[in-house]
Formats: structure tokens, sequence, C-alpha cells
């Protein structure tokens, strides 16, 4: 899931974020009133009637697991009037288990340790009244401390410089070379991809766009240079994610386990082939095998690097060299 930093206009560019957001609030406008015009519900939320079209497809396409096994809601837009029937249980209050309740009061209180968050008071108001309902569950969770690394006030500090219209300089971490460069960049925007922050900006060292996970940057500091993005500079488009195989790139064969599935699905495969009982074949493209060679690390039992032999071996002398740090220990 993606989020954004700024507005979108009717017609403009949507994310994820924006998307849910309306789905989420369309099923009870529409039941609130019997009918509304296609034209009607296009304006209250600020988009074209084919995006909302398109929303009311994907609704379609929902299913509903109680109180039936399966209840898809069913609705209609025939003749420009939308009519939904049969979503009964989106209206029933929504009742969180112990430790569904205990997780969320959990992210809310950690977000609200993040330095400089917009509207404190009611995200407050949200936790407290979710605490009173929680009962039970309030208790659990407040056993639990989550400390916020605001890195110096990375945030904030890249916040004011964004709206100075300053260029940075970042000391900044690159795992897949084990190194920290230095760089200034010049920010185009914030954004927040898969759980993590990051800052998109034209970076001056590389001459191209370049995305900044923000718990990735030791330093930063604002200079009294304006920020000049080029022309040519487009914001990437991340709702599909971060990941983005070129053509040339080399192609890697991996076989996974029942338990190491979940990279077929974070990572964008060009192949995929069952193995029998869970097991899977993958083949993916990367520029630079170091990332395949730690995720193969990471995966232990899990995967295997079959093709090419050279990145089989590769992995197979990384896990020596770090089996070999703990000799004598």
């Amino acid at each position: 899931m993606t989020a954004r930093t700024g507005g979108n206009g009717r017609g403009g560019s949507t994310t994820s974020t924006d998307r849910l957001a309306r789905l989420l609030a369309l099923v009870p406008y529409v039941v609130s009133r019997d009918s509304v015009a296609l034209e009607e519900a296009a304006e209250a939320f600020g988009v074209t009637q084919k995006q909302l079209i398109d929303d009311l497809n994907l609704l379609w396409c929902v299913e509903l697991r109680a109180p039936d096994p399966y209840c898809p809601i069913d609705l209609s837009y025939e003749g420009g009037e939308i009519i939904v029937t049969e979503a009964e249980s989106i209206a029933r209050p929504l009742r969180l288990k112990v430790d569904e309740a205990s997780a969320l009061l959990v992210a809310l209180r950690m977000l609200a340790g993040i330095p400089d968050l917009q509207d404190r008071d009611a995200l407050s108001r949200v936790i407290a009244k979710l605490e009173s309902a929680a009962g039970a569950a309030a208790q659990v969770s407040s056993k639990v401390a989550v400390e916020v690394d605001a890195r110096g006030d990375t945030l904030g500090r890249l916040r004011a410089a964004i709206g100075a219209g300053r260029r940075v300089h970042l000391s900044y971490y690159v795992p897949a070379r084990d190194e920290n460069t230095e760089r200034d960049v010049d920010p185009m925007r914030l954004l927040v991809v898969e759980g993590n922050t990051y800052l998109e900006g034209w970076c001056r060292r590389a001459e191209a766009v370049r995305l900044f996970r923000l718990d990735r940057i030791s330093d930063l500091t604002a200079l009294d240079v304006p920020a000049e993005v080029p022309d040519e500079a487009e914001p990437r488009d991340v709702d599909a994610g971060l990941y983005r195989p070129a053509p040339g790139d080399l192609p890697v064969t991996i076989e996974l386990t029942a338990q190491g599935r979940w990279v077929a699905d974070y990572y964008p495969c060009e192949d995929v082939r069952e193995l029998g009982e869970g097991r899977l074949r993958i083949t993916l493209r990367t520029s630079d095998t170091r990332w395949v060679r730690g995720l193969a690390l990471r995966l232990g039992d899990q995967g295997r690097v079959v093709d090419p032999p050279e990145v089989a071996d590769g992995v197979r002398a990384d896990a020596a060299r770090a089996l070999a740090l703990y000799d004598g220990v």
C-alpha cells in the first residue's frame, strides 16, 4: 500500500490509499440514500465517472465472510443509478479480538510518538475511545512499549527543507554495497511504501531520480541552496512496489519451499512454476546479484539458487564467510 503527500485533483493520479478510503466510504454512502446517480456520486468523491465505475466493478468482487460463508455485495449501476443491496454485514459494529485490538493500540501509540505529527489531538482522541471500548485488550497493549527512532528528527528536517525549497545533503547507507555514501539531493516528495518512509528526489551524484529510505539516512543537512529538480525528472510509480527489473538484467532461478513462497508474492517474477507439495520454482531478474545472494541467505533452508551456477557459488561463499566469523566465539 502506498501513501503520498499532496492532494489529487479530479481525473488526476490516485494512490491505493486514496482508493481504499473511497471504497470504504462508497457503500455506506449509497446505502444511506437507497440509490445515487453516477454523476452525483462521482462529484461527491471528486473522481471521474470512469474511475467510479472501476471502483464499483471492484466492489462487486468483494466477499463478506459473515454471516454466510459466501456473501458478495450486490450492486448495479444500470441506467446511471447506483443501487447497493446485500451489504448488511457492513452495517454491523466492528468487533475486534483481544490480539487485534492490542495490535491496533500499539500501532496508534507508536504513530503518536512520531515528531511533528499532524492532527495529534485527533489521534489522541481515537486512542482514548479505543482504549475505553477495548477494555481488557487495552490493559494487554499497555504492557508493550514501542520506541520510535526519529534519527535526530530526520523527517521533521526533511519536511522543513521541502517546504523551504532547499537542497539537502545526505549521509546514506547502501546495504547492497555495505557502504555509507555522501550525496546532495533536490527533494521532490515524501512517500510511504510498504510500511517504510522514503524521500524521493533528484540525486546530484547519480543524476537521476532516486528513493532514499529514511531509516538509512544517518545524517541530513539542509543546504543554503535552492532545490533545482530538472524538468525531465519524473516521480516513480510505486503503487505496484519498488522492485523494477530491466530487460537486460540477469535472470536468476530460485527454488522455494512452501514456507518460502512469499518471495513470489513480494518480487515480480517472470516465471513461476509449481513443483508439488507447495514448492515453487521462480525466475526473477537483477542488475546486482548481491541482493539476490542476501535474499538466499535470509531464506536459509526455505529456498536455494539453482541457476546461474556462479550466483549459487556466490551464495555458498557468502555463507562460508559468515560462518567463519563464528569460529572461536
